[in-house]
């Protein structure tokens, strides 16, 4: 199980690496470019930029929930409340990272009408319905997880 972990931790880290390349280079391009297209709107330059800024932080908070959570399955403590307190962290960090791109919708609606460029509505759907299948899936996960810890549990003051 080391080998299936490892490769995944690598995977972690190879998927934060896009995301603060994003936040250094392209971000800050993009909160430009906006301004220079809807120049009325120049007052939202910082406030989209803190948006960006705060999602890849929630973005790599997930990232470490999930190093953690494989590193508790390398220990053979998969079946632990630290477990389920992961999960509980994945499963909000995808809400707020969610709920961050449903609120911005109507900034990235009016850049996509500045700039006749509709992708950029499909990214933030993509994103939003990424952060809610993510969400579900880590819910799911816990629950079946505190059922197996209470079975586990039973059993031991069974025997």
């Amino acid at each position: 199980m080391k080998r299936e972990t490892m490769f995944l931790k690598i995977t972690l880290v190879i998927m934060a690496i896009p995301i603060l390349a994003l936040c250094i280079f392209i971000g800050p391009r993009i909160a430009e470019f906006f301004v220079e297209l809807v120049p009325e709107w120049s007052f939202l330059h910082y406030p989209f930029l803190i948006g960006l800024y705060a999602t890849a932080l929630i973005y790599f908070m997930a990232l470490y929930q999930t190093m953690k959570l494989l590193t508790y399955i390398d220990n053979n403590t998969a079946f632990s409340e630290a477990s389920v307190t992961v999960l509980k962290w994945i499963k909000r960090c995808a809400i707020l990272i969610g709920l961050f791109y449903v609120v911005s919708m109507p900034l990235l609606i009016r850049m996509a009408q500045a700039d006749d460029a509709p992708g950029i509505i499909v990214i933030d759907l993509g994103i939003i319905f990424g952060c809610v299948v993510i969400a579900v899936f880590a819910a799911v996960l816990q629950k079946l997880l505190q059922n197996a810890i209470e079975i586990k549990s039973e059993n031991e003051l069974t025997v």
